[in-house]
């Protein structure tokens, strides 16, 4: 199927597909509250058929963007955004420990009929100023495919520290709260993903979130029924093989998945335990969402996952 991308300079980027329906749009200009972690966030992401999947600055946490990379523990810095979680105190407002994500320009940029791959470059920002790391991400939109129902959208990461001393990767749970081990790439759903179901390669559709908070696995799939409209959607996040590699991987990842009170996941790369990454050293992950028309199960999920090769 063929795409359109559109190009907003200072802003946006918008890819479309074959009838109109803008199934990404990736947002790099600056937020404007720095609360909110300034950083590039995908919203609105889209089924084919033209469902929304994302969810934006929820009233429950206005910092929580469609689809982003964050890091909520990183050296006493929160690049994820809105409140931190500090041990014995719980939730607190503390802007004055909330980074950002500063966009600094595009090196790769290739757009052909049915795919879209682009390179940025952006800059961690400690609260402050200081310049704590540099980021090369990529995305990539591709197998756009009508029969199917699906499209699918890479994103990977690699960080170098460019700073003087290790930077130190954690989470809530971490730092003392139990199953709240949220950092990485994350994704918020809309309101009617809320009750929805989550399930893995070894567990049966409608597990349920609370027995995959914490777990390991090559994939993870979320299916809900939407408001207004006579229909399903389901996402599928999913690792590159090196990423589940202890031999390739700076630390191992833990799904954070969440179907109440509110529709959540993410690729946790510091679950239970901190990681360092001494100064001048890098990591890489590479991720792939597959955004689904329909109710998908166990079996078409790994089918179709079988038929996209890294």
């Amino acid at each position: 199927m063929t795409i359109r991308v559109g190009h907003v300079h200072g802003e946006h980027i918008a890819v479309e597909a074959a009838g109109g329906t803008e199934i990404l749009r990736y947002v790099y200009r600056p937020d404007p509250q720095a609360f909110e972690s300034r950083k590039p966030y995908a919203h609105p992401v889209r089924t084919l058929s033209g469902r929304t999947v994302t969810g934006y600055r929820p009233s429950d946490h206005r910092w929580h963007k469609g689809l982003q990379m964050t890091a909520s523990h990183l050296s006493g810095q929160n690049f994820w955004g809105g409140n931190c979680y500090v041990h014995g105190q719980g939730y607190r407002a503390l802007p004055e420990r909330v980074g950002s994500m500063r966009h600094d320009g595009f090196g790769e940029f290739t757009v052909g009929d049915d795919r879209l791959a682009f390179t940025e470059e952006l800059t961690w920002v400690a609260n402050g100023g200081a310049e704590w790391a540099r980021e090369t991400r990529g995305l990539a939109v591709h197998s756009v495919d009508e029969r199917a129902g699906a499209w699918a959208l890479d994103w990977s990461i690699r960080l170098t520290n460019v700073h003087a001393e290790p930077l130190v990767f954690g989470s809530p749970t971490t730092a003392g709260r139990a199953l709240a081990g949220y950092t990485g790439l994350q994704w918020r759903g809309p309101r009617d993903f809320t009750g929805g179901s989550a399930f893995a390669p070894d567990s049966d559709a409608g597990a349920g979130a609370e027995k995959l908070m914490g777990t390991q696995g090559p994939w993870l799939a979320f299916t809900t029924a939407h408001d207004e409209v006579d229909g399903h959607s389901t996402l599928v996040f999913a690792h590159a093989p090196e990423n589940l590699d202890e031999r390739t991987a700076i630390h191992a990842s833990h799904w954070f998945v969440r179907c109440e009170p509110i529709p959540t996941a993410a690729f946790s790369w510091a679950f239970f335990e901190e990681f360092e990454l001494p100064p001048g050293e890098s990591f890489a992950y590479r991720y792939r969402v597959v955004i689904a028309d329909g109710a998908w199960d166990r079996e078409r999920v790994a089918a179709h996952l079988e038929e996209l090769p890294w």
